[in-house]
């Protein structure tokens, strides 16, 4: 099921069409999801040594269920505060334009690396460069430090020749509230914005409060619903929960870059996904949603696992391409 939030969206006519419904691999995986990993998960300490074993978990699941493309290239960047690596698909070379990708981790558990093989599916699905940032993580490093290196990361894009009309962010989970926090400053501080946003299942109530709601109609299969609110205290601290980077607002008449969000239909933060499309619609920012048949969070970087991943970067990375073409038309536009 797909919904759209505005009128004005961009041509995906030919890519993969959204499935009625999800494929017997993603439901089977969900229900052995919900029996072992969930339950794992749960029963994990809120110590050093259980988020030791939690980011071991998910790298693990990462690698297992999607692994880099053979011949991907990595190169490592370390720049003053940034921190990330460069990740190009065989073939894809480095050029004028670049997909700058956010991770999702609860702000505590995963990494560059942890999502290789998401970034290299990326750039052979775009045919760009990706650059992947490793920002800091909680409990070492609490809030504001991923946002401030979220932030960080893409002023060095701009200081090193790239035009935020040729940029596209990508992001899942937290760092697409990560991704938000960064248009909502660029907004106030009068940094160029970059061409548009894709986000895979985005987190955007760090209460959980959405996300409670989904888990108690129907347990998702990643982690009850207070275990993500007790990774995200670890990044929030004694932050409110109304600060006003916590609790993301878009102002009226915002006009943020276009956005093109996808979330499993039966997740925990579908309830999310359709806030951030609500909101922005509401502040006239466009934004499309789409919702694919399945309760797998993140499916797109599972596709061993998830046969729906390909079909689902192939439509993300069709909206990075067209909000590039479009961001460089009006540029041109207004030289002229």
């Amino acid at each position: 099921m797909a919904t759209t939030g505005s009128t004005a969206t961009f041509p995906l006519t030919a890519t993969p069409a959204i499935p009625a419904t999800a494929s017997m691999q993603s439901r089977v995986a969900a229900v052995a999801s919900v029996l072992g990993l969930r339950q794992l998960n749960g029963v994990l300490p809120d110590n050093r040594i259980g988020i030791g074993a939690g980011r071991a978990l998910i790298a693990g699941i990462m690698a297992a269920f999607g692994p880099p493309l053979p011949g991907t290239a990595v190169t490592q960047v370390r720049s003053g505060t940034v921190r990330g690596e460069w990740v190009r698909a065989a073939g894809v070379e480095h050029g004028t334009r670049a997909i700058y990708y956010v991770h999702g981790s609860g702000y505590v558990v995963c990494s560059a690396r942890t999502h290789r093989g998401l970034a290299s599916r990326l750039s052979r699905a775009t045919g760009l460069p990706v650059f992947v940032v490793d920002y800091r993580l909680a409990p070492e490093h609490r809030f504001p430090a991923a946002a401030d290196d979220v932030g960080d990361g893409y002023r060095w894009l701009l200081e090193n020749g790239y035009r935020a009309t040729d940029l596209v962010i990508g992001g899942d989970s937290a760092g697409c509230h990560l991704t938000l926090d960064l248009l909502l400053r660029n907004r106030e501080s009068g940094t160029p914005q970059p061409a548009g946003a894709f986000m895979f299942s985005p987190l955007m109530d760090l209460t959980m409060t959405l996300a409670q709601r989904e888990d108690d109609r129907r347990p998702d299969p990643m982690a009850p619903a207070w275990l993500g609110r007790r990774l995200i205290r670890h990044y929030t601290g004694a932050e409110p929960s109304d600060s006003p980077r916590l609790r993301l607002v878009i102002p009226p008449g915002a006009m943020l870059p276009p956005l093109f969000v996808q979330a499993a239909s039966e997740e925990m933060l579908s309830g999310d996904a359709r806030r951030l499309r609500d909101e922005a619609v509401a502040a006239g920012t466009r934004c499309e949603l789409e919702f694919w048949p399945g309760r797998i969070h993140v499916f797109q970087a599972l596709p061993l696992l998830v046969p729906e991943a390909g079909p689902a970067l192939a439509r993300a990375a069709a909206f990075a391409g067209a909000a590039l073409a479009e961001a460089n038309a009006v540029a041109r536009e207004q030289v002229g």
